[in-house]
């Protein structure tokens, strides 16, 4: 039976242990060299995200619902800046904050299930509400830009 988060032994990065592969998701999403950057930078953007979930009293399979949800919105995000070159010089917020919105995120792209999609857009709409609400103990938060 795996570790919950408040059994982490003393000095164990709860999200490493949530998302061991965290380092990885750049070169997965990567459809080219030139997109690992970005990835990169994704990684960034997303983490105080992932870390606020570890801090909340959700189930492990909520919590892992959430992460996988994560890595595919990453996906998504590379995506579409292949398909259009011209959001590679946007800051990265404003891409993501284009793409999700509270209503949930992106249709998928590779034929996912209805159940799929909810459960993806119920990650981008929990995404949306920390991104865009008022900043909670010193962490600024961003408002809402679509991309242009």
């Amino acid at each position: 039976m795996p570790v919950s988060v408040a059994e982490q032994p003393p000095g164990a990065d709860p999200l490493r242990t949530h998302c061991p592969d965290l380092d990885q998701w750049s070169r997965s999403w990567a459809y080219e060299p030139r997109d690992i950057p970005l990835g990169v930078r994704l990684i960034e953007y997303f983490t105080p995200f992932l870390r606020d979930l570890l801090t909340q009293q959700l189930s492990r399979t909520t919590l892992r619902r959430h992460r996988d949800n994560i890595w595919v919105l990453g996906g998504e995000v590379i995506r579409q800046l292949q398909m259009d070159s011209a959001l590679r010089r946007m800051p990265i917020e404003q891409i993501v904050l284009g793409l999700i919105e509270e209503e949930g995120g992106p249709l998928l792209s590779h034929r996912q299930s209805e159940d799929e999609q909810r459960s993806f857009d119920a990650t981008c709409r929990r995404l949306f509400r920390f991104l865009t609400t008022e900043p909670t103990i010193g962490r600024r938060r961003r408002p809402r830009r679509h991309p242009q």
